[in-house]
């Protein structure tokens, strides 16, 4: 069983240029319509819910950078400890089944005292795919009581492109016709080995894009409106608001909504369709609406966008409510053991990904899962679906630092 997940890439990408190796596993496999992620449409929580099954509020990881009372900072990390569900490889490794992680959030430290067998750290964004395509297969040759069942590996797509030129731009279809050759040697190294009686690959990413023309600094708003923050991090489509008074959060919550394209909720409030009520979000959440990011007047994206609007050109963002917005909707595709040849699914969620790796695996989804199956995937297998099981306890929280 082998998942990968390609940053970036939205849900329309795909049809846009000839991409033989992605063509090739939609024809002989399966793909959906798309693949809804969860709020927020950003890398970290949502390849926390590929790996869990579950949201936010529930899986603890609630932007690429939050902050924890007891742990203090999460920043693009990888420490498990932040990890408040079960990840995938934790729940093959209980169940008997050997994973290989090469580079996914949380997998770099043991998640309560269990980690996979085989993982790659620390995370280096500039090592590239045929790297990894190396790895697996090398993984996939080990004797079989040292090979892997389960692989996992964050593969570039076309965030960065997406994000520095806009989701429509050159250098962001080349950047996946890059990931097509790759993708094209890895099936290839499959097909050589004869592996696909045994083996089922998944493609899926964490969210799309979308092309953002004004930018919002929260904190000056506030700070302009008498607000005193403790700490705001913004992340375009969200802005995690922790108050010096949390009395103040009323007065906070009119000052945002009062600017346009922009919701904000006290913490408790923050509407059940978003699955975001969680501490970690601070004692404000304010949320954006396309073209509008909300960013740091110093950030590197609110300086550069205003200087590329200027010679015609655009930049790319996504977090945004994907309930609302098809745009932040990633790919979904399958191809090999448990696949039916040709099928085209509606619309699947990003937490029904753990669960169906899960029943294509024969083991129980990861404890706090709460999706199901993605039919027909792995139907026709023997043992059908398990129920999840109960993880291990969750250790005593770390001293606040």
């Amino acid at each position: 069983m082998i998942l990968l997940s390609l940053d970036g890439v939205r849900h329309d990408y795909l049809a846009r240029d000839a991409l033989p190796a992605f063509e090739r596993v939609a024809r002989e496999g399966a793909r959906a319509e798309a693949l809804v992620p969860i709020f927020p449409s950003t890398t970290f929580p949502n390849h926390v819910a590929l790996a869990t099954g579950t949201h936010a509020d529930r899986h603890g990881i609630v932007a690429n950078r939050f902050l924890d009372a007891a742990l203090g900072e999460f920043d693009y990390g990888n420490d498990a400890r932040f990890l408040d569900a079960e990840p995938l490889w934790a729940a093959a490794e209980r169940q008997g089944v050997h994973a290989a992680v090469f580079f996914w959030v949380g997998s770099e430290t043991d998640w309560r005292g269990v980690g996979a067998r085989y993982r790659k750290a620390p995370f280096d964004s500039k090592l590239g795919e045929a790297a990894k395509v190396a790895q697996i297969l090398a993984w996939l040759d080990l004797p079989e009581p040292e090979r892997p069942g389960l692989v996992m590996a964050w593969w570039h797509g076309a965030d960065h492109a997406g994000h520095a030129h806009g989701p429509d731009a050159k250098e962001t279809r080349a950047a996946l016709r890059a990931q097509d050759r790759e993708l094209a040697k890895l099936l290839a190294g499959l097909d050589t080995r004869k592996a696909w009686g045994e083996t089922t690959l998944l493609l899926v990413s964490d969210h799309g894009m979308t092309t953002y023309e004004q930018t919002v600094d929260v904190r000056s708003v506030l700070a302009e409106a008498g607000v005193r923050t403790r700490r705001v991090i913004q992340s375009m489509a969200t802005a995690q608001i922790h108050l010096k008074d949390p009395a103040q959060a009323g007065r906070a919550v009119s000052v945002l909504r009062a600017l346009p394209g922009v919701e904000a909720w006290p913490q408790g409030e923050v509407p059940d369709r978003l699955r975001y009520r969680h501490a970690r979000a601070g004692d404000v959440v304010a949320l954006a609406a396309p073209p509008l990011a909300l960013l740091a007047g110093n950030d590197r994206g609110a300086r550069f966008g205003g200087i590329a609007r200027l010679f015609g050109r655009s930049r790319g963002a996504h977090g945004y409510d994907p309930g609302r917005h098809p745009e932040m909707h990633g790919i979904f595709a399958a191809l090999g053991r448990g696949v039916p040849k040709g099928a085209r699914l509606p619309r699947v969620s990003a937490v029904d990904v753990a669960p169906t790796v899960a029943r294509l695996l024969g083991i129980a989804p990861p404890g706090s899962s709460e999706g199901k199956p993605i039919a027909p995937l792995g139907e026709a297998l023997a043992g059908g679906a398990l129920t999840a099981s109960e993880p291990p306890p969750r250790p005593p929280p770390s001293p606040a630092r």
